[in-house]
């Protein structure tokens, strides 16, 4: 019996990257001379692509990719090892790759970046191709992302489960006719899951790989 590809995103679902994230955010509004918003605000940030969450803000494109050019510059030096990894989400990885799924990360994180943290991860290996944005944004939303998971690993959507924590993974799943399961330790919660269609919710990694097992 043929066992589900696992799709999983990377900010919020393997990794708790608020620190990262919200410093580079903040590194880049304030060297644009930008108000920088309260913690609470800079947390919805995590997920949807750079400029996505900078075009409110500037408005104008010239401006919007200065600004994701200085997020990527702190992002690049120290961003990338400002995580900490979910407890126990490495052994749920490690587990279900063992048990004969084939894995991937399908991340809005730029490319470079995502497979950086991903090989320095300890179950990093488990993952046979990491998914990211282009630097030029072309590919950054997460139904172009799936394809390109979709297209790189040969797999129809049927053979594929998209794993995260906000409702652009559900979204992204659900253009595409795939399974879902979102998870509740990231940043998204149960309310924006639900909303978004999720297929079911998890509470812990080990609630997980019980679904996924199953």
């Amino acid at each position: 019996m043929s066992r589900d590809v696992l799709f999983f995103d990377l900010d919020g679902t393997l990794i708790d990257s608020a620190v990262g994230i919200t410093r580079c955010v903040a590194h880049a509004l304030e060297k644009m001379r930008q108000p920088v918003p309260a913690m609470a605000e800079l947390r919805k940030w995590i997920g949807p692509s750079l400029r996505t969450s900078f075009a409110p803000v500037f408005g104008d494109a010239a401006r919007v990719e200065q600004a994701v050019e200085l997020y990527r510059e702190r992002f690049d030096v120290l961003g990338w090892q400002e995580h900490e990894i979910y407890a126990g989400i490495g052994e749920v990885v490690q587990g279900l790759h063992a048990a004969g799924h084939r894995l991937a990360v399908v991340t809005a994180k730029n490319e470079p970046h995502a497979r950086r943290i991903v090989e320095h991860l300890p179950f990093g290996g488990c993952f046979e191709n990491i998914v990211g944005a282009t630097a030029d944004g072309s590919r950054s939303h997460k139904p172009e992302l799936i394809a390109e998971a979709l297209r790189r690993l040969s797999l129809p959507p049927a053979r594929c489960r998209m794993i995260g924590d906000r409702h652009m993974d559900i979204e992204g799943a659900r253009h595409h006719g795939m399974r879902n399961v979102g998870v509740l330790w990231g940043f998204g919660g149960r309310e924006e899951l639900q909303a978004a269609g999720a297929d079911v919710l998890a509470t812990t990694p080990l609630e997980l790989q019980g679904l996924l097992s199953a």
